[in-house]
């Protein structure tokens, strides 16, 4: 049997691939739970910073929900149909919504249903020149069930979201720009490329900052801005003690570039980013600050 989501590893950067192409790459529910269990993985691997995502074959990058298999969940009643269903495709966009690592739609075709709400949630996504999208769950009478009337609207405004989830509509990649949907449109071929160049642009920078303001972002943008700019505060406070902000103000005073070595473990623990200030303070104070430790997670 086929894996279901195939993952590849190159300089920092995990590319999932969704691998079912003869059906357009559905999401059914082991893919879904397959590609949570990756994302679980690779947040707490320091070896990866980056996570592209795209669909297998030429046709999609996912053509939405396995209807057949939904279909049977629906069959057996409401609460089976939103625990199997619902619950898991929103749980699946949630924590596409809220990683704490770069996660970039490569959008190569297809991304219709669940592949657009996908595209919804991911924080960055770029679309090849031959992407489709569309909101068609109203022809099967149905709203869509993975987040689309919550963050399309948020995304595109009221008015023009509605208008694609009462239609049905196919919209094309340039009005998915329009919408705020997409960062940009690429040729198919230079896709992948555009892909890897965003991620190695972001990896250029400090783990810990590019989690602190992934947070910020995804905690903040559906508060009041009091709330936000308390969510924005804890994410700085949490970075103070990281050996790499101490890193980046170094830097900048000695007009040099940064050599950032801490990792998203630092966010979550820290009394280890403390303890690898404490080691940088003492080193400076030795006479050593040309070896730096590099903090580990």
């Amino acid at each position: 049997m086929a894996e279901l989501v195939l993952c590849e590893n190159h300089d920092r950067v995990a590319v999932l691939t969704l691998n079912r192409p003869d059906k357009l790459n559905a999401l059914n529910y082991a893919l879904i739970d397959r590609l949570l269990e990756m994302l679980d993985r690779i947040e707490t691997d320091d070896a990866v910073r980056a996570v592209i995502l795209t669909g297998a074959g030429e046709r999609a990058f996912s053509a939405g929900a396995d209807i057949h298999e939904f279909s049977v969940s629906v069959a057996a009643g409401a609460d089976v149909a939103l625990r199997d269903f619902v619950m898991r495709g929103q749980r699946l966009t949630a924590r596409l919504e809220a990683f704490r690592k770069p996660v970039i739609a490569a959008v190569n075709g297809i991304a219709f249903g669940g592949g657009c709400e996908i595209a919804e949630a991911v924080p960055l996504a770029i679309a090849s020149d031959r992407a489709l999208f569309a909101k068609p769950e109203i022809n099967l009478a149905m709203p869509p069930t993975f987040g689309g009337t919550q963050r399309l609207p948020r995304l595109a405004g009221r008015k023009r979201a509605l208008e694609l989830l009462l239609t049905g509509e196919s919209f094309s990649a340039e009005r998915a720009v329009e919408l705020g949907l997409v960062n940009r449109i690429v040729p198919h071929a230079e896709l992948m490329p555009a892909a890897r160049d965003l991620a190695r642009r972001i990896l250029s920078h400090s783990a810990t900052a590019v989690a602190g303001i992934l947070t910020a972002v995804a905690r903040g943008i559906n508060l009041g801005i009091a709330e936000g700019l308390l969510v924005e505060a804890e994410q700085f406070a949490r970075l103070v003690p990281t050996a790499d902000l101490r890193e980046g103000l170094d830097a900048w005073m000695e007009r040099r570039k940064p050599a950032f070595g801490g990792s998203w473990m630092h966010i979550t623990r820290p009394s280890e980013a403390r303890r690898a200030s404490v080691a940088m303070d003492r080193a400076a104070a030795q006479g050593e600050t040309a070896t730096r430790p590099r903090m580990l997670g």
